[in-house]
C-alpha cells in the first residue's frame, strides 16, 4: 500500500523533536506540506532545516506559537489558517505523586495536553467539514486507559484527549472528516530517554535501559521493549491517509500490547 498525501497539508504542534518530528518527517515523505510547530523560533528552525535535509523534496514550513495558551494558538491560526490534516502531538509528562502535586500542574497539563487540541480543533475542523476532507489526530497514551499512579495528572489529560476525540468524530459524522486519537505506549522519545536516565550501569545502552524500564513499569507489554518514534509516525501516517476513510471514532493503539484488553 503506498499513501500518498500530495496537495494536503499538515499541521504537527510540538514537533520540533521526538515522537512529533518522526510524525512530520514520515508525512513529508508521503507528499504532504508539512508545518512544524514549537515554543520557540531556534528549535522551529533546526527542525525544519533539519527535515528539509531529511526530506530534500519536502515542503517543510515552521510556526512558531505556545499552544498549551490561548493567545498562542490565536497566533497559530492567525499564521496558518487552513489546514488538511491536524494532529494535535504538543504534550507533558512527568511523574509526581498525587499528594504533591499542585493544582497549578494539573492546570497546566489541561492547558497543554487538552485545551491546546480543543482549540485547535474548534478553528481548523470547519474548514475541512466545508471541504469534505480532512483528518484531526490526538496523540493520546496507553495511560488514557492504564492510569499510572505516578502520572495521575498525566493519565487524566489522556483520557480526555480519548472523550474529545470519539466526540468530535461524531460531531463531524458524514461529512468525510475523520477524528481519531493515536495511544503510544513508552516510546523511545526525546523526553522518554530523559526520563528513563542512561542506567546505574554505564555500559547499558539507551536501548537496554528503555527495555528495562518496559518490563518493570510496563511488564504486560508484549513487544517487550519500547516502541521507536517511526512506529508512532507510521501509525499518524495511516490514520491521515486516504485509505482510513473508514476508520473515525478510534483509539489506535501502537502500545506493544501493554494495555490489557482484546478489544
Amino acid at each position: 500500500m503506498r499513501i500518498e498525501l500530495s496537495g494536503k497539508t499538515a499541521l504537527i504542534t510540538g514537533s520540533t523533536k521526538g515522537i512529533g518530528y518522526a510524525i512530520a518527517k514520515h508525512l513529508a515523505r508521503a507528499g504532504a506540506d508539512v508545518i512544524v510547530n514549537g515554543r520557540t523560533s531556534s528549535g522551529v528552525d533546526h527542525a525544519v532545516g533539519s527535515l528539509q535535509g531529511e526530506v530534500p523534496d519536502a515542503n517543510v514550513t515552521g510556526a512558531t506559537a505556545d499552544v498549551g495558551t490561548p493567545d498562542g494558538c490565536d497566533a497559530l491560526v492567525a499564521s496558518v489558517p487552513s489546514v488538511d490534516i491536524l494532529v494535535n502531538n504538543v504534550g507533558i509528562f512527568g511523574p509526581q505523586d498525587f499528594f504533591e502535586t499542585p493544582d497549578a500542574t494539573w492546570t497546566e497539563f489541561f492547558d497543554v495536553n487538552v485545551m491546546s487540541g480543543v482549540r485547535l480543533s474548534r478553528a481548523y475542523l470547519p474548514g475541512m467539514v466545508e471541504r469534505e476532507w480532512g483528518r484531526v489526530l490526538f496523540i493520546s497514551s496507553e495511560s488514557a486507559l492504564n492510569i499510572p499512579p505516578d502520572m495521575i495528572h498525566y493519565g487524566f489529560t489522556k483520557t480526555a484527549n480519548l472523550s474529545i476525540s470519539r466526540g468530535l468524530a461524531k460531531r463531524v459524522a458524514g461529512t468525510g472528516v475523520t477524528v481519531n486519537a493515536i495511544l503510544p505506549g513508552p516510546t523511545r522519545s526525546d523526553g522518554f530517554e530523559s526520563m528513563v536516565g542512561t542506567g546505574e550501569d554505564a555500559d547499558e545502552t539507551a536501548e537496554e535501559k528503555a527495555r528495562s524500564f518496559v518490563m518493570e513499569h510496563r511488564p504486560s507489554s508484549i513487544i517487550r521493549r519500547a516502541a521507536t518514534v517511526d512506529e508512532v509516525a507510521s501509525m499518524v501516517v495511516y490514520a491521515a491517509s486516504p485509505q482510513a476513510s473508514a476508520t473515525t471514532g478510534a483509539a489506535l493503539r501502537v502500545d506493544g500490547g501493554v494495555v490489557e484488553t482484546i478489544a
